[in-house]
C-alpha cells in the first residue's frame, strides 16, 4: 500500500523546498542532489522519497541512473491553492494604498 502524504506538509520542510528549487532547471540523480547539502545521502534520499510519494517529483530511469524531475502539474496545484490567498493579500494591500493616499492628501491640504 502506497503511503499518501500531504503536499503541503512536504513543502513545509526547507530541505525539500531546496530540492524542488534544484530540480527547476533539470533532472538530477539523488547523488547529484545530495552534493548540494551538508546532510547524509540517506537523509536526502528520504526527502526525495517523500517528494516522490507526494508526486511533486517523478523518477525516470536512464540506464543505471535514476533522475528526479519536478512535476509541474503538482506545483500548479499548489499555486492554485495559494491564489485564493494572493487575491486576499492584494485586496488588503490595495486598501492600505488607498488609506495611505487619503492620509497623505489630508496632510497636504493642511
Amino acid at each position: 500500500m502506497k503511503l499518501r502524504r500531504d503536499i503541503f506538509q512536504a513543502i513545509s520542510d526547507p530541505t525539500r523546498r531546496a530540492i524542488l528549487v534544484l530540480l527547476t532547471s533539470h533532472g538530477m540523480t539523488a547523488g547529484a542532489i545530495a552534493e548540494n547539502f551538508d546532510a547524509a545521502r540517506p537523509t536526502i534520499s528520504k526527502h526525495i522519497q517523500i517528494l516522490n510519494e507526494c508526486e511533486l517529483v517523478k523518477a525516470n530511469q536512464q540506464g543505471r541512473e535514476i533522475y528526479y524531475e519536478l512535476k509541474i502539474d503538482k506545483m500548479k496545484e499548489i499555486d492554485t491553492w495559494l491564489e485564493q490567498f494572493r487575491k486576499i493579500w492584494e485586496n488588503r494591500f490595495d486598501q492600505l494604498d488607498n488609506l495611505l493616499s487619503t492620509l497623505k492628501n489630508k496632510k497636504n491640504e493642511k
